[in-house]
């Protein structure tokens, strides 16, 4: 296959030829390749937005924003204090805070609840003697991060009702939490859980880090009354992927920032958030705050008919779907009669893996194969649906 890499480095190479180049291209053409010096393989995004495939690609005003913090000093306090009445005025929050992912956002979050403003138990913790240590969950919202949650010292009580949630209140309660991505698994659905956090007087937190898009969930939780809402940074809103946010109620988020960096005896010390990250999650609220997200989304659906309509063929059928909630964007389903296509798509999988340039497809499911495009770079669909055209051949 022609690549330009290939073409330029061919042209600065020659005395004559190189010396001609603009400047951008002769840059370009020199530039080292770091992941291939540490013998580290990139691949084209068919997946998604997971944290092991280093989930999104920054946009380029939040490159330019990184490389603008890092090269001034600031004080650290005044600016996470400047980004965050910035972030909270476009989440339509009380207030906001960047975190160290929204896994910390989690932790930051449920200690701001045990320990509110108090300084001997900010420092205390994890030692929650005197503290309120019960977390209210739905038995069918517990999921893989709430070790988030437990990192504080606090247990969960387990509930399914509306009832349970009512009997499971008690002096001890520190907040009740809601696991987004599970809103239609629950019994309790997100604007009840509000409603009885409101009733009984318990702090709501609501985890929605994958829940963007759609743009407009920036906000919706914090306008239902979730007291407390996280989101990952670098997923939808393609920041920095080691930032989150945390927004919601002025006085949690600031118990919250008291139990953070760089305050030195706080559970939260070695979350670091610098400056490039603090700017940088800025500008990446503000930038997808202000994208085409309907024309984003056209582009993600011409991505799935491209690939569909490439790889047609007697006995296979493909379906688009987009998940009701978290990472609501289109994905591409192939599936095949084995009788006429004899690969399996743990086979598919793992050629596309193998392949040239490697492939790396969504593992939602093991029946279908499952392609996401909405982090695929331009022409990269193209590559996409003429590797499995013919790996589907063979």
């Amino acid at each position: 296959m022609f690549e330009r890499r290939s073409f330029l480095r061919s042209l600065s190479s020659m005395p004559v030829i190189g010396a001609l180049m603009p400047a951008g291209l002769a840059k370009a053409a020199t530039k080292r390749d770091y992941f291939k010096e540490l013998g580290v393989r990139p691949f084209i995004n068919a997946a998604g937005t997971y944290t092991t495939l280093t989930a999104s690609l920054m946009d380029p005003e939040v490159v330019k924003a990184i490389e603008f913090a890092s090269h001034s000093f600031v004080r650290l306090t005044e600016l996470h204090d400047a980004v965050g009445t910035r972030i909270a005025e476009l989440t339509a929050a009380e207030a906001a805070m960047v975190s160290c992912g929204a896994a910390s956002a989690l932790t930051l979050g449920t200690a701001a609840c045990m320990t509110g403003s108090d300084r001997k138990f900010i420092n205390q913790l994890p030692d929650t003697t005197g503290m309120k240590t019960e977390v209210i969950i739905q038995k069918s919202h517990r999921y893989g991060y709430d070790r988030a949650i437990r990192n504080c010292g606090a247990k969960f009580v387990e509930v399914e009702t509306a009832s349970d949630f009512a009997r499971a209140v008690n002096s001890q309660t520190a907040l009740a939490l809601f696991f987004n991505a599970n809103n239609n698994i629950g019994q309790i659905k997100d604007t009840e859980f509000v409603a009885l956090g409101k009733k009984h007087g318990v702090p709501t937190f609501n985890d929605c880090a994958a829940d963007v898009p759609p743009v407009e969930n920036l906000q919706k939780w914090t306008k239902m009354g979730f007291d407390l809402v996280t989101f990952s940074g670098g997923k939808g809103i393609r920041g920095p992927q080691s930032a989150g946010l945390l927004v919601g109620r002025k006085d949690l988020i600031q118990a919250a920032r008291m139990n953070a960096s760089p305050n030195g005896d706080a559970l939260g010390r070695g979350m670091k958030v610098n400056k490039e990250e603090l700017l940088g999650m800025l500008i990446a609220v503000e930038t997808y705050s202000k994208k085409d997200h309907k024309a984003e989304m056209r582009e993600w659906e011409k991505r799935c008919k491209l690939i569909s309509d490439s790889i047609a063929r007697p006995g296979l059928s493909t379906e688009v779907r987009v998940p009701e909630i978290a990472n609501a964007v289109p994905h591409l389903h192939i599936r095949w009669d084995s009788a006429k296509i004899n690969r399996s798509v743990a086979d598919v999988v793992k050629a596309l893996r193998e392949g040239d340039p490697s492939i790396e497809p969504n593992p939602a499911s093991k029946e279908d194969l499952v392609i996401g495009v909405w982090m695929m770079q331009p022409g990269e669909a193209q590559i996409v649906a003429a590797r499995i055209r013919e790996i589907l051949k063979g």
